[in-house]
């Protein structure tokens, strides 16, 4: 089974980056295996489209702003819970388009190859100034998702 890994943000505004954080501390303990597929995917969502295909498993971390939880809450849902229909018709702009939209496209688009297991991690955040640095909260959840990560894909020794 072939699993890819998603971590979503933006890596100058500050805790918008748990997502990034998570895929360099995952580098860390996996390095390269054949069977798992490490994406940084920056604020690039639509780029999820191609990076799917020949994945059985998908597991994509990203931070929530305005979740009405304390900074550092950690969700996991699954991602049917939170897609996004696409329009038959829409009009696409690759900078404004979220992960959760291009999964809803990627669906239509790869029909019987799209990947049953998608797994989505969620961490609340407020700190999105221009910094480089996350705060000690979302970094403390960055790395329960990484020690979840690791045991969900059986490599917990790494850790």
């Amino acid at each position: 089974m072939r699993t890819a890994i998603m971590g979503f943000g933006n890596p100058v505004r500050s805790d918008d980056a748990v997502g990034i954080y998570v895929i360099e501390e995952l580098r860390k303990k996996i390095g390269d295996k054949n069977h798992i597929t490490i994406f940084d995917m920056g604020t690039a969502a639509f780029e999820v489209l191609f990076g799917l295909k020949g994945h059985d498993k998908i597991i994509l971390v990203d931070a929530v702003i305005n979740s009405s939880e304390p900074v550092g809450t950690l969700f996991k849902v699954p991602a049917n819970e939170i897609m996004k229909a696409p329009k038959e018709d829409p009009i696409v702009f690759l900078h404004s388009m979220k992960w959760n939209q291009a999964l809803s496209y990627a669906k239509k688009i790869l029909r019987d190859n799209y990947p049953d297991d998608i797994q989505v991690y969620l961490v609340a955040i407020e700190n999105t100034k221009l910094e480089i640095n996350l705060s000690d909260q979302v970094k403390q959840a960055g790395d329960k998702v990484v020690h979840y990560i690791l045991k969900d894909l059986k490599l917990t020794q790494l850790s």
